[in-house]
């Protein structure tokens, strides 16, 4: 069965053909494209299918935001996608489209071992509801239960959900955030904005000296990137703060997760974020906030977490979710 398959994310889109069969997915055409480059994904899909000119007998796309009846309004692009229109434009008798999160659950399914790297090994149970929380232009989380033979994911918009402070600083951050934002959802701290905000929140609040060689590589470089690569090299305390800060909320948010979801099954990072910073994200500061549930400590303790490496994750999955659609 030829499938198309697109991964559709605020910062880029990817796409692809797969060949697929009970045994997998075989890449017939593969290409990434910059979101904010084009006006609309009927444009790009169509630049993909002239390009290649494979006629598919079914298509699935993640795309990053809520789906409604087959419709979203993409929270990062200004995008309106229908997937009644895009089957015209595609020649489809019927296109699918599933949040981005949902093809990323589908997708872990088709990884191999070293596709992931294990933060906490716990004690896995395979057959128990997993759960994916992927930080990178947005913030997304989903889960999947097991069926009997698989995991079928649920999607979800907890990303979204109010943010919640556990000390002091995260309090003084938290009113920082409102009184730019109003509302603050997790969104507007585990993501690659959210991130230049923790910096500009240190430097506003006067918790660091801004150096100048950051400040100069923000005026041409991705702020985030230019953040974390910093910190990274220790060499700008600032931005080693601001990503502390951050890999902390993000293992809270994670523990949270897997309390919600009761993922016993385990914990995915996902996202463009975490493979970034994984040196970091080994050290003790992720796990000791993913565990610190109180009374529930000693259960969070025993679920692995994992965060995934492969960049073409929501794309397999998406491929996955076109072969297993009824």
């Amino acid at each position: 069965m030829l499938i198309l398959a697109g991964d559709v994310g605020g910062t880029s889109t990817r796409l692809a053909y797969f060949e697929a069969d009970a045994a997998g997915l075989t890449v017939l055409a593969h290409a990434q494209y910059k979101s904010a480059a084009h006006g609309s994904l009927t444009e790009m899909l169509r630049h993909f299918s002239l390009q290649h000119g494979i006629i598919c007998e079914r298509a699935c796309l993640g795309i990053a935001g809520p789906i409604i009846d087959g419709r979203v309004r993409t929270p990062n692009l200004p995008w309106t996608i229908d997937s009644v229109d895009l089957a015209q434009t595609l020649g489809l008798a019927q296109l699918r489209l599933i949040n981005d999160l949902e093809a990323n659950t589908y997708g872990i399914a088709a990884l191999k071992q070293d596709d992931l790297f294990t933060l906490n090994a716990g004690t896995p149970h395979p057959d128990a509801t997993i759960a994916v929380v992927s930080a990178g232009t947005g913030l997304g989380e989903s889960l999947a239960y097991w069926d009997g033979g698989t995991h079928r994911p649920l999607p979800s918009e907890a990303g979204h959900a109010d943010f919640a402070a556990r000390n002091d600083l995260e309090a003084e951050l938290l009113l920082y955030l409102q009184a730019k934002h109003g509302r603050v959802s997790y969104e507007r701290v585990l993501s690659g904005p959210g991130l230049h905000d923790i910096y500009r929140f240190l430097r506003d609040r006067r918790y660091f000296e801004e150096q100048a060689a950051v400040v100069d590589a923000m005026a041409s470089l991705d702020p985030p990137a230019v953040i974390t690569r910093a910190a990274l090299k220790d060499s700008c305390p600032m931005c080693v703060k601001a990503v502390d800060m951050f890999i902390a909320i993000y293992g809270a948010e994670a523990g949270n997760a897997a309390l919600r979801f009761l993922a016993t099954g385990g914990v995915y990072l996902g996202g463009g974020i975490a493979p970034k910073i994984l040196d970091l994200l080994k050290g003790a500061t992720f796990m000791v906030a993913f565990t610190a549930k109180g009374r529930l400590s000693p259960l969070v303790q025993s679920i692995p977490v994992h965060v995934i490496l492969n960049e073409d994750t929501a794309l397999l999955g998406a491929g996955r979710a076109a072969f297993y659609t009824p």
